[in-house]
């Protein structure tokens, strides 16, 4: 499919209350500009799925989009704790958030599952850790050949998964390099699927080690110069790095969030 729509157009279509929604990255290619348009329509009890919650998911958990957090390691990469999770989890303001924890490799191999069809995978992982007896969703499977016993967990596949990339053609074929992270494999686990990309080109030209989404693959590509600021797109934009500095402030304080959140987010409107 790949068809190419706005932003907002893009959102309300495929973004439901109380989905389960993924906008992966991996330090780079975040869909920032995506998750923004999500807390502008207002969605509510959604499942968000992320291997690395930064401060997108630190945002849309403050706004009150968010019922439960699926995930593997969070905070602000670099800086320290997300402030507006901790309040959600602790306090259960602006709601109550429930949580699952995994592994990296846990995620990850969630994410390859969802993409092949599985209904579970299969890990040599959380040996030694208490995650199992937080997370109902790991459990100890014997190998049939050779009676050793290893870790199960079941496929991810999220009613919409949100990545961003460099560029795409006007048919909805995607391309992305550099780091891509589980980019290929969320969309491909996915139901329904968004891509927000730095431009549309006519045709897309070769790069070395990059990664191809084809069009039947994509549902929405939407094209959002700068999209995935503060983090970067490699051979477009460079990380802000103040910008994850400046959050840690503004994300302490409820008061100095929502004067951001009205001020950066609910009354920016994006190029449509």
């Amino acid at each position: 499919m790949g068809v190419i729509a706005s932003l907002p157009e893009a959102v309300a279509e495929l973004v439901r209350d109380g989905a389960t929604v993924a906008l992966e990255g991996f330090t780079h290619l975040i869909p920032v500009a995506a998750g923004h348009e999500i807390i502008r329509q207002g969605r509510r009890d959604l499942t968000l799925v992320r291997m690395t919650p930064d401060i997108v998911y630190d945002q849309m958990i403050g706004a009150g989009c968010a019922r439960k957090l699926v995930f593997s390691w969070a905070g602000n990469p670099g800086v320290g704790s997300l402030h507006r999770f901790r309040d959600a989890v602790q306090r259960g303001w602006p709601a109550p958030l429930q949580i699952e924890e995994h592994s990296h490799a846990g995620m990850a191999n969630r994410y390859v599952a969802g993409a092949s069809g599985l209904p579970f995978a299969v890990l040599r992982g959380y040996v030694g850790t208490d995650l199992p007896v937080h997370t109902a969703t790991i459990k100890p499977i014997t190998c049939p050949f050779t009676g050793e016993v290893l870790t199960a967990v079941p496929a991810l596949n999220p009613d919409v998964g949100i990545v961003h990339a460099q560029r795409a053609d006007r048919a909805g074929n995607v391309q992305m390099w550099g780091i891509t992270g589980v980019h290929k494999e969320v969309v491909l686990a996915s139901r329904r699927s968004l891509v927000t990309v730095e431009e549309v080109v006519d045709e897309l030209d070769p790069r070395p080690g990059a990664v191809i989404l084809p069009s039947w693959a994509v549902t929405f590509v939407a094209e959002v110069p700068g999209g995935a600021h503060p983090s970067y797109a490699m051979g477009y934009s460079e990380r802000d790095n103040d910008y994850y500095l400046a959050w840690d402030a503004i994300s302490r304080d409820r008061a100095a969030f929502t004067r951001w959140l009205e001020e950066h987010v609910l009354n920016r409107v994006p190029a449509t």
